[in-house]
Order: C-alpha cells, then structure tokens, then sequence
C-alpha cells in the first residue's frame, strides 16, 4: 500500500523530524562574529567582575554603622581621610567615625561598606556631615558582585545577543565554541515554475519557494544554498537531490509532493534512502514528505507557499533548531476570536490570523494565493479531536 495513503499525525511528524536531526559540529568562532551564533558549551567566568569594589555614585566612603539615626535635624559627623582618585586603587584605609570622598565607578577604601550620595552630604573642612542613614552595600558595587570567578555565567545551547557578548568583553573572552551553521540545500520543482526576474508567460508563476525557503532558513540560523528549479523530469530530479543531499546538512524540495503522477520526489527519495512519511493530517500541508538521503534529512514541501510556509514554521523550523542543538521556543500569546472557525475533526488546523489589542481575527483565502500569509501575525491551531472554535473563545496565537 502506498505510504501517501497513510497520513500521519503532526506528532508523529514531529517525532520523525527529531529521530533524524543530527547536532551539527562545533567550531570556534571570534567574538565579533558570535552574535546570533548558539552556544556550545557553558561559559565560566574566569576571573570575578568588577574585580574592585566600586561606588556606583558621587560621594563618602563610609561604614554604614555610623550612619544609623542619621537626619536633617541630627546628622552623622565623619572625619574627612581624603580622596580617591578616579582609576586607581585606593591607600585609604576608613575606620569607624571616618570618610573618603569616591567618584562614580572609583575604587571603595578597605573597611568601607557604602556610600553616601554627595547631595545628602555637607563638607566643612575636614568634617562631612552626612544627613541619612546607609544600609550595608548601599551604592556600591563589590568585587565579585557582577560575575563571580568560577561561576556559570552563560549556558550552552544559549542563542548569543548583544548582551551575552556583551558579557563575553566584560570577561575579556575573545572567542568561544559554537555550534556550525546548518548548510540547507533547497530545491523548487515544477514545469510551471520561471525565475523570479522573468516575467511568467501564460500558465507560469514565478518561483516564490526558493526565496521564501531561503529566508525562512536564514532566520533559523542556517545557511541556504539554493539549486535553482528543477523540472518535473525524474533524471533531472533524482539528480538534483543526491547532489545536494551529498553538498548539504539538510535538503528542502518544494513541489513534487503532491498525488500528481509526474511528481518523483517521493520515489526518488526511497531510491536513494528512506521515505519515512508522505502526507500529514495537517491543513495546510497535508502532501508534506519526510525521509533522508545519505543519513540526511530531506522535507518535501508543499508547492504552494502559504502551505509549505506553515510547514516550514511549525516542522521545519523544530528540524533545523534541533540540528543546531537547541529547541524551537514559539512566541504566544492569548487572544479572544473575533468570528467562529470551522474545522473538519481528524486533523490539525492552522489559521491565519491578525492580532490586535487582544483580539485574533481569522483570515481566510483561496489556496494558493499569498496575501493573506503577507497580511497576518499568526496563527491558531485547532487540535485534531476538535470540530472548530467559536467567536469569543480565548484562542492561543501563534507568531510567525
């Protein structure tokens, strides 16, 4: 029995998805190449930050026992012992009943344990007056406060911003092991299909697949490599694929998924390894196919690009996080439904969907046509076992 007949749940998918992604190996990348880039094993503070104790304000290095009671009417009177100067390690020694003066981000004496902000304070030659009491560690930074020697600061598996390498400088850590980026090959297939830059003759389209599916795996962190369009000719296909299958991690066939006799993909891809599932119970992207060539994942997309974008984002996307050893996180939120959603019962729904202030409007389209893909932030799974959702329904939205 042909294995298209046999349509598989998205969890089944899923599960196939994952039994054939392979974390990808690892590399040491510098640190102005990092951003974006996936951990790969945990960073360690290797030494403790700051590294000096420091006031985080203008002011009186003080011992903040002296400062209890402190007030307008009855202020602290300290013994004025000198100044720190602005990036140098400080001699002063405080005791109790003394004071240093400290600038922002300067050195904090030995035996100090605040500061007091110089617009509570009043200097009289060499006594301060100081007119509100100070809490152990108030405007101040200790040595080891930010980033402690030893201590795990940043997690494998962790996608690096800004702020991590931001973090990376601070520790004076120049380069760091990253999981490689994925190279995806991809391949649009179909007679009907012309380059973009051509104006399509009568009963052609443009090939939209391979620049949807090239940004689509860029913004996962991979790296596209795209092998044009393919006719519907099973040599030429069979071709294409082993090639990419054997230059590539991964490979991505948009078109020849469908129940069409002329489409090969599927075929071919048992020829060459394994055809794991041909047709999900999703809509849309039911003809979706899933198999590996060379121990390489292979997806078969649908044709049509709002469909094979749902796949992309909702297994494809799981595929190529896996890959990078990391897992897909969604961004959600809940939302109340505008108009009711009909669902046909066996099999997952899902639907596109404009979010605003708190509400989730559906929209609807022919297959095929893209505006409404353009047009919505989202979309709203209905579970296989349910017929449907009704307007006023809290609905969880999915962002693209």
């Amino acid at each position: 029995m042909s294995i298209f007949l046999s349509l598989k749940s998205v969890q089944e998918a899923k599960e196939a998805i994952y039994s054939i992604a392979k974390a990808a190996e690892k590399e040491t990348v510098a640190l102005k190449n990092l951003n974006g880039r996936i951990l790969a094993e945990d960073i360690i503070s290797n030494e403790n930050i700051p590294g000096f104790t420091r006031s985080t304000v203008d002011g009186y290095a003080v011992v903040s026992k002296d400062t209890v009671g402190a007030g307008e009417s009855v202020p602290a009177m300290l013994d004025y012992t000198g100044r720190v100067e602005m990036g140098t390690l400080s001699d002063i020694s405080i005791k109790t009943g003394q004071c240093a003066y400290v600038p922002t981000g300067g050195n904090v004496p030995n035996g100090a344990d605040a500061v007091a902000m110089i617009e509570y304070c009043e200097q009289i030659e060499d006594d301060v007056l100081v007119y509100r009491p100070l809490a152990t560690g108030e405007n101040v930074v200790f040595a080891d406060e930010d980033f402690a020697e030893g201590k795990k600061i940043i997690p494998a598996k962790t996608i690096l911003r800004p702020q991590e390498c931001g973090v990376l400088a601070a520790l004076g850590i120049v380069e760091a092991e990253v999981f490689k980026k994925p190279l995806i090959g991809i391949i649009s297939t179909g007679n009907e299909l012309v380059e973009i830059s051509k104006k399509p003759p009568f009963g052609k389209v443009r090939d939209v697949n391979t620049t949807l599916c090239s940004s689509f795996v860029e913004n996962e962190g991979c790296i596209p490599k795209v092998y044009g369009i393919i006719p519907d000719e099973k040599n030429e296909l069979y071709t294409a694929i082993k090639k990419a299958a054997d230059e590539c991690d991964a490979v991505l066939i948009s078109g020849g998924s469908s129940k069409d006799a002329r489409d090969n993909t599927s075929m071919i891809i048992e020829s060459l390894g394994e055809l794991l599932i041909h047709g999900i119970s999703i809509s849309p992207g039911k003809p979706t196919i899933i198999g590996t060539v060379g121990n390489k994942p292979v997806i078969g997309l649908p044709g049509h690009p709002s469909s094979a974008f749902v796949i992309l984002s909702f297994l494809v996307s799981e595929l190529l996080c896996a890959m990078q050893g990391i897992r897909k996180e969604y961004r959600t939120t809940i939302a109340q439904l505008t108009e009711n959603i009909p669902s046909a019962e066996g099999r997952e729904d899902y639907v596109r969907v404009v979010f605003k202030d708190g509400y989730a409007k559906p929209l609807y389209s022919k297959s095929g046509l893209l505006s409404t893909l353009a047009d919505s932030k989202g979309i709203v799974k209905i579970p296989a076992g349910q017929e449907g959702l009704e307007a006023g329904e809290e609905v969880e939205v999915i962002f693209w």
